[in-house]
């Protein structure tokens, strides 16, 4: 099932967004999972009608494009391209990664979930993904990275709601993308205050604003 395909996909991006220490290669990675999100919908057996084909281009213009163009603009003006020293070491994000989705796994199969249908790998996945983007949100230091985390944290929650695709598609979506952008948003200004007041985008730096 082509559905399938994109969740395994889904996994997969997550376990390199935790092991690659190039901020360029995390933001195009980030966009891959959000392209493949995006294109989620229109494999769901739910036809092509105007909403669903409305609400994947959104998807995949907001996550696989506007989005990572941004923080591409924002990597250009401050010369960074690694994340150098992050709070846990690659290595053990990557076997933490490996944990959460292996708990994910467990967690979903012992939910009262519906057997069958084409939704079976969602919940999994839809941990995993959260669990991911709050890994990277806690265990890295560059601001530009913990967007990143944001990112994939608010494609795990855009899979959830996915499932209630049949009922109230427009509303979750429009709801999930607005809080995409307000939290993007946020965290740009606070990326250019850091930036602007520090010269760099360690978060360690924040420390000094209290005094």
């Amino acid at each position: 099932m082509l559905h399938d395909i994109l969740i395994t996909l889904t996994v997969l991006t997550n376990f390199t967004l935790v092991a690659t220490s190039r901020i360029q290669k995390s933001i195009q990675v980030a966009a891959f999972q959000g392209v493949l999100l995006g294109l989620l919908p229109l494999t769901l057996g739910q036809g092509f009608h105007i909403h669903i084909l409305l609400m994947s281009a959104a998807a995949v213009v907001v996550k696989g494009w506007f989005i990572p163009f941004l923080l591409r603009r924002a990597l250009q003006k401050v010369h960074i391209h690694r994340e150098v020293h992050p709070y846990i070491g690659y290595t053990v994000s990557l076997m933490l990664c490996a944990l959460g989705t292996g708990m994910s796994i467990v967690l979903a199969h012992n939910l009262p979930l519906k057997p069958g249908g084409p939704f079976a790998l969602f919940v999994p996945a839809a941990l995993a993904t959260l669990f991911t983007g709050f890994l990277l949100l806690v265990s890295r230091r560059k601001a530009i990275t913990q967007v990143v985390g944001y990112l994939v944290l608010e494609n795990g929650i855009y899979l959830f709601g996915l499932m209630l695709i049949e009922d109230m598609p427009i509303l979750v979506e429009t709801g999930v993308l607005l809080d995409l952008f307000v939290g993007i948003f946020v965290m740009g200004i606070v990326i250019n205050h850091i930036s602007v007041a520090f010269d760099s985008m360690d978060t360690r730096q924040l420390a000094e604003l209290k005094d």
